[in-house]
């Protein structure tokens, strides 16, 4: 197996081979000590020289071996050739993608959620799913357009709540069903929604967010039951996707 390990981390740096193989990359040293400590499946790991170079990844190592994890050792151009980020920082694991979709999914009463709509960019992709955990909303659900949830720098952008939260890509039919089954409004992050703090939190909601640049999808804004905005001083025209979804979030609390 660890012969192979490099030709399949190449392999993952594209989304179909992620999606067939049902595996992704997590490169980095914090990312990796969180999917070292969660319950994923972790298939093998790729290192090189950079990572005992420090006591934190030495330590890290240490905790690889100790757990039986297949280690492919490499020096430092052929792990470049594996990585996707610009500061691996000598080490990527191989895990499975956890095994989550819209029929399984399990949702508590009166869920709070999030809908990525064509959010492109992965930090702030990364960044909203770790907020949506921290915040205590259900699930996230990646619209179609929305960049793929187990892109290594998705994967390093959520620091490890990917790998406990259920997060999935989900299609438009899809989302419908969810909603409609279990009787959650769809809400529109807009600058010309509703004011939010003129609005009683939600006993149940699922919040759309836009794309960074175009905003909400046609898509979306067709099935969104209300828009609502926040509220910003003056000659401030809109908020960071992931900044404006984290004080939504917040509001929608109980």
């Amino acid at each position: 197996m660890s012969a192979k390990l490099l030709t399949i981390a190449r392999d993952l740096q594209r989304r179909k081979a992620r999606e067939r193989q049902q595996l992704f990359v997590c490169e980095g040293v914090r990312a990796t000590e969180e999917l070292v400590r969660s319950p994923l499946v972790i298939r093998g790991v790729l290192v090189s020289p950079a990572l005992v170079a420090a006591t934190r990844g030495a330590e890290l190592r240490n905790s690889i071996d100790a757990l039986g994890i297949p280690v492919l050792e490499l020096d430092e151009s052929e792990f470049a050739s594996a990585a996707s980020t610009d500061s691996p920082q000598g080490v990527l694991a191989i895990a499975e993608i956890p095994n989550v979709n819209a029929e399984s999914l399990e949702i508590p009463g009166r869920p709070r959620l999030l809908v990525l709509d064509a959010v492109q960019d992965p930090g702030n992709a990364g960044t909203m799913l770790r907020t949506a955990a921290a915040l205590g909303a259900a699930a996230t659900l990646a619209a179609p357009g929305t960049v793929d949830l187990w892109n290594a720098k998705v994967v390093r952008s959520a620091m490890g709540a990917l790998f406990y939260y259920p997060a999935l890509s989900v299609s438009w039919d899809a989302l419908d069903g969810m909603l409609a089954d279990r009787q959650i409004p769809l809400w529109g992050a807009d600058a010309t929604g509703q004011p939010v703090d003129s609005i009683a939190p939600p006993t149940s909601v699922a919040l759309a967010v836009g794309n960074e640049g175009a905003g909400l999808s046609a898509d979306a804004r067709t099935r969104c039951a209300r828009l609502v905005g926040i509220p910003l001083a003056p000659g401030i025209e809109s908020l960071n996707v992931a900044v404006a979804a984290g004080i939504l979030l917040q509001h929608f609390r109980e």
